[in-house]
């Protein structure tokens, strides 16, 4: 089965925080479950890195807007890598080949009718001298009354127009713009009225928030959106009259799929719209990212023809910090670099997971980061597999003893590979994560049960029988947490020499007699005090 796996593109203007980190990993763990099963999957992403507020960060900073995007896209591959992305693709919005694909593609928009100019009047501030971009006109949203972006209301999710706020105001200088006349280009939505409900309202697969938003958005009557913008850094519009603009960088972005896809396609001699269109499609990003891959693509598709639409929508909802939303603007955010320099990638991993934002808000926490250190991942996974292999380091001469396979333990194992990866197909990370660690958990209470330190002397023939089935299960844990921990998976299957290529979605058995090394630790204590200095360091930073 072929797959498609396309992360939202981390926008190129600073770094990247835990909010970004908690939408964006869900579609690592569908790459890596995947590539297991053995489906053909090309997991693309990339740095959204251009429009305005790049400009203005170039300007303050003295220097060019291509050299604020390098920074913080070279900053992103160092944390994705980091973190343990695997990524097929990884490009970004300022590349000769996407730029010429997105023109390629709205050249044929135009050429088809898709696309009409229209004179319409755009925000323009005349204290700054320029167009505003709709992210940099804020006021109140005319539908529930909430300060809100010239784009999006986030208090209620209303797709919104600039020009729509109440007492707009520029927020790069906060004083009242004016309206002014300016001819853009337009893409015709109301005319996919009948094929986008139709489209929306099939898939009750997606998330709740997605079928909300998606469905309020078609109650509502969907309107033609203008794809072109008065910006002076972007891609720029193939169509005669339109130098001195550019495309929309939402535009821009969401063919950015298209665009990695096809690249990568092409450096793999596979035909790339045979891939696209027999492709299961996933879609991972934020809240606020909704109606982007939920109408405005579908519009950009089905203009273009005989194009596949997305499948599944991963849509996370918010993260808050210690109880309290993050803002960037006052430092009130844990930013990913300092992370990775500091914790364990699996940590950062299983927490994100886990606590992750799949049904509703959810809250990061240090004392609930530490303590997902030092109760699951040392406690409860960390140790049962330690215990275990240092028993056979110490007793077994480094030897797995003999031992045949528990006939239960076996069945039990089978329906998690099942179970956990119905899950995983589904969206439902965490509940997947939770039941393998329920698994964990009681793989430490038959330890216990079992007390092979009593048997090795009392019960030798049950000692060796115990000992080796621990092994079966650690060797299948590092499978099924595979996609999840991938750091911890890859060195217990060192130790135990399972192969990557035999690592598939299923069952493992370790045979007896298999020599492995002294084992070190999975996971190290990470000291609570720790906790206390986080949150000092956070509050000094505000």
């Amino acid at each position: 089965m072929n797959i498609l796996i396309a992360g939202a593109w981390p926008y190129a203007n600073g770094s990247m925080h835990i909010g970004h980190i908690a939408a964006l990993l869900p579609g690592d763990v569908l790459a890596r479950y995947f590539r297991l099963k053995g489906d053909s999957v090309i997991y693309v992403s990339g740095s959204d890195c251009h429009g305005t507020p790049i400009s203005i960060r170039a300007k303050d900073e003295g220097i060019s807007p291509q050299e604020i995007a390098d920074k913080y896209h070279n900053e992103f591959c160092r944390c994705f890598d980091s973190l343990g992305f695997s990524y097929d693709y990884y490009t970004e919005t300022t590349t000769e080949y996407h730029k010429n694909f997105v023109k390629d593609f709205i050249k044929k928009l135009f050429d088809n009718g898709s696309l009409y100019e229209k004179e319409t009047s755009q925000v323009y501030c005349e204290k700054c001298g320029k167009f505003l971009p709709d992210r940099y006109v804020d006021g109140i949203c005319p539908i529930c009354g909430s300060d809100a972006r010239g784009d999006q209301c986030d208090n209620c999710g209303s797709l919104l127009e600039p020009e729509m706020l109440k007492e707009m105001r520029c927020s790069l200088c906060n004083s009242q713009p004016i309206l002014k006349p300016s001819t853009q280009l337009y893409i015709n939505i109301i005319r996919l009225q009948k094929e986008l409900t139709e489209y929306v309202y099939c898939h009750k697969d997606w998330r709740t928030n997605a079928q909300n938003l998606s469905r309020r958005y078609i109650e509502e009557g969907l309107q033609d959106r203008a794809i072109t913008r008065d910006l002076d850094w972007g891609t720029d519009v193939p169509v005669a009259g339109y130098k001195n603009k550019k495309i929309y960088v939402w535009i821009d972005a969401v063919l950015g799929y298209l665009s990695a896809c096809k690249k990568f396609c092409e450096n793999k001699q596979i035909d790339f719209y045979e891939f696209w269109n027999s492709s299961q499609h996933y879609y991972v990003h934020g809240k606020d990212n909704i109606p982007f891959h939920t109408i405005i693509l579908p519009s950009l598709l089905l203009s273009y023809g005989n194009l596949h639409l997305p499948d599944k929508i991963i849509s996370s909802e918010y993260v808050t910090l210690e109880g309290k939303k993050i803002s960037t603007s006052k430092n009130w955010a844990v930013w990913i670099d300092y992370l990775i320099e500091k914790y364990d990638p699996d940590l950062i991993r299983y927490f994100f997971i886990t606590n992750g934002p799949e049904k509703r808000d959810t809250n990061f926490s240090w004392l609930e980061f530490i303590n997902s250190n030092n109760g699951e991942l040392l406690g409860a996974y960390g140790n049962f597999v330690n215990r275990t292999l240092v028993f056979i380091n110490k007793y077994f001469y480094n030897k797995i003893p003999n031992g045949t396979v528990d006939g239960e333990l076996k069945e039990k194992i089978n329906q998690i590979f099942v179970s956990a990866g119905d899950k995983i197909e589904k969206g439902n990370f965490k509940d997947s994560l939770d039941e393998i660690f329920e698994f964990v958990r009681s793989s430490n209470k038959y330890y216990d049960a079992e007390k092979p330190w009593v048997t090795r002397v009392a019960d030798p023939k049950k000692c060796n029988s115990t000992i080796f089935n621990c092994v079966q299960i650690i060797a299948n844990l590092s499978v099924l947490l595979n996609p999840f921990l991938p750091f911890s998976s890859s060195k217990i299957q060192n130790w135990l020499s399972i192969s990557s290529i035999s690592a598939n979605w299923c069952i493992k058995f370790v045979e007896s007699g298999l020599v492995i090394p002294t084992v070190d630790i999975l996971f190290k204590r990470i000291d609570k005090k720790v906790i206390d200095e986080e949150i000092k360091n956070l509050s000094n930073l505000v």
